[in-house]
């Protein structure tokens, strides 16, 4: 039986699992690839974003929106919303390997608000 999402430690193992996809896909990991050069960094990053964005901690830092458009821009704004959403897919398989219950669903929620902002912002700023 799998458990809910219940601390930091619970985030970093989503997070590792999730990018690890994320720079094995073919359709959306030159994204992450070709503008991510220190991964050990990023993650911590991320794992700071989702803590705070799940957990309500001060502990994230930056504008994702503005560091999407960044990459779409250094990939010639390719980025569509059909990779936002191979993007929540694995989002959502990462999620349901390890975790259940109501924090697990709250994080997909939060996935799906947050892929829809960075997606917004790409196009506005095209």
């Amino acid at each position: 039986m799998k458990e809910d999402l219940k601390n930091r430690a619970d985030i970093n193992k989503l997070v590792i699992n999730f990018y690890n996809k994320i720079q094995k896909n073919e359709e959306i990991g030159c994204f992450f690839n070709n503008s991510i050069q220190d991964w050990d960094n990023h993650l911590e990053k991320l794992i700071d974003f989702w803590e705070s964005n799940l957990f309500f901690t001060n502990s994230f830092r930056g504008n994702p929106a503005i560091a999407h458009v960044k990459v779409d821009e250094e990939h010639n704004n390719s980025i569509t919303e059909y990779h936002f959403g191979i993007w929540l897919n694995l989002w959502f398989q990462s999620i349901e390997e390890f975790f259940e219950g109501e924090m697990a669903q709250q994080l997909k929620h939060n996935a799906r608000k947050m892929s829809t902002h960075p997606f917004l912002r790409i196009y506005q700023s095209r």
